[in-house]
């Protein structure tokens, strides 16, 4: 142990955990500050360089889980959760980098230099990618949203996805604890090993600095977005008041048509419609299409007993309604609702367009599928809950630089946002910021084929391979381990 005293151990631990506790909580969250989430684990890190591997554990375990406390508000208050699925949530992240900070002390006690700085972020990635694979959240909690303001860096997700965005974070910190450790024994490899990982953080910044200085492909048109968080309209009515909720969005959506807008999106869930009397809505807003000539996206529960579904009907001119029903429910809110399984696919004269619901763009998956079908613009109908109106509303715009769209997402409780597909916002307005909230917008329709669409989580595959072989390399005999990597 590196510590010439309990006293100082115990004062570096709190000092280690306090530090990184700190920015792990103003660095992610809701309303993430993106630049302390580069050196969050730094602490960590150092104080595992030089302690006991138990030290090490307690200290990253509870540094990460006090810094996660930062949605416990959310968590409690606003999704009212349960207490036990709180404790997986905020204690599966924490032992999961416990984990990777492991990893990361054994091969640089070994002096494998290489292998720490790899296996750090390669860990992490993987148990992120494992996570959004089998969670009803997606990739909900994934660090690469932390960096969401940063523009130059988010290119990078049309390459890698958000786990190359997760690997950077987390190499850059590891990258300066490995350089200060080799410096003790070999200046010239510390000076490699964090020109090696600092050298390719500066390639993708580059990368992401040319790519935005050049423009979105495509047409523009113009979109408008209309939401209200009046208490009559935020709640699901149905019957006659559910009647009145959609007249009365009717007619905002005809005034905003007037001024020459394409596209009329609203909210998810505006009020309840059964199979039995649709025809009364489609009227409406079908007529109001066809006069207009701009395609209107409702958002709606559909009951088609014994089934109930969370669907978005798209209303074209002079074409019969297509509908899209939400893929991914959110729990236990809509356990009663059922998963749609299909693609909404919305040929226009400009390009192919698509729909989704609100929650389903947490995910990478199927935001993939409307990429390879060449989707130039997402039209997403959605529903926050006011507090994550930063955090998850704007979550859709790793989607859009992942898959080459655009997003038109009109949200109750949250935002009006139309996003390009390089990841810039190019109109936002709150939804309560009037009786009926509106935004107009001009947005680029086209679709730019990007290599994460093509070769979808190659580069959380290539975590795994890396983490395996950190693995491997760390439960080798000593004995075999004279020529670290």
């Amino acid at each position: 142990m590196a510590f010439e005293s309990k006293g100082k151990l115990v004062f570096y631990a709190w000092l280690a955990v306090l530090s990184s506790a700190a920015l792990v909580y103003f660095g992610g969250g809701l309303f993430p500050w993106w630049p302390l989430m580069w050196i969050a684990p730094a602490p960590a890190l150092l104080f595992a360089a030089r302690a006991s591997w138990k030290s090490s554990a307690v200290v990253a375990f509870t540094a990460w889980l006090l810094g996660g406390l930062n949605l416990r508000h959310y968590f409690d208050s606003v999704l009212h959760m349960p207490t036990g699925v709180q404790l997986v949530i905020y204690g599966a992240p924490a032992l999961l980098f416990a984990i990777a900070v492991l990893l990361f002390r054994g091969l640089l006690r070994r002096g494998a230099w290489w292998s720490a700085l790899i296996a750090f972020p390669a860990a992490w990635v993987s148990f992120e990618y494992f996570t959004s694979l089998i969670s009803p959240h997606g990739t909900g909690g994934n660090l690469a949203y932390s960096q969401l303001n940063f523009l130059t860096f988010l290119q990078i997700a049309s390459v890698t996805g958000p786990w190359g965005m997760s690997f950077l974070l987390l190499l850059f910190p590891a990258a300066l604890v490995v350089a200060l450790e080799a410096r003790r024994t070999s200046g010239r490899r510390a000076w490699q090993v964090l020109g090696a990982g600092w050298g390719l953080i500066a390639i993708v910044l580059a990368y992401g600095a040319v790519r935005l200085s050049t423009p979105s492909p495509g047409e523009r048109v113009k979109v408008a977005l209309t939401a209200s968080d009046e208490p009559e309209f935020v709640d699901v009515p149905e019957g006659a008041a559910a009647d009145r909720l959609f007249q009365a969005y009717g007619a905002r959506a005809e005034e905003l048509a007037r001024r020459g807008t394409k596209v009329i999106a609203l909210p998810e869930k505006l009020a309840v419609v059964v199979d039995s009397d649709h025809e009364k809505t489609d009227a409406l807003f079908q007529s109001l299409a066809d006069r207009t000539k701009a395609v209107i996206v409702v958002g709606m529960v559909y009951v088609a007993p014994p089934l109930k579904y969370n669907r978005a009907r798209v209303y074209a001119p002079n074409v019969a309604v297509q509908s899209y029903d939400k893929h991914h429910m959110l729990p236990p809110f809509e356990s009663d609702l059922e998963p749609g399984k299909s693609t909404t696919l919305l040929q226009e004269p400009s390009g192919t367009w698509g729909v989704e619901i609100c929650k389903d763009m947490d995910f990478t998956g199927l935001s993939r599928q409307y990429a390879r079908a060449g989707v130039g613009l997402m039209l997403v109908p959605a529903w926050d809950f006011v507090a994550d109106r930063f955090s998850h509303g704007h979550m859709a715009v790793m989607r859009a630089v992942e898959d080459g769209f655009s997003i038109v997402r009109a949200a109750k409780q949250g935002y009006l946002t139309v996003v390009d597909d390089r990841g810039r916002i190019l109109a936002e307005e709150r939804s309560d910021s009037a009786p009926f909230a509106s935004l107009l917008a001009q947005v680029p329709l086209g679709h730019e084929k990007t290599l994460y669409s093509v070769l979808g989580d190659w580069f959380a595959w290539a975590s795994f391979g890396a983490f395996g072989f950190a693995v491997v390399r760390i439960l080798r005999p000593r004995s075999q381990s004279k020529h670290p990597l």
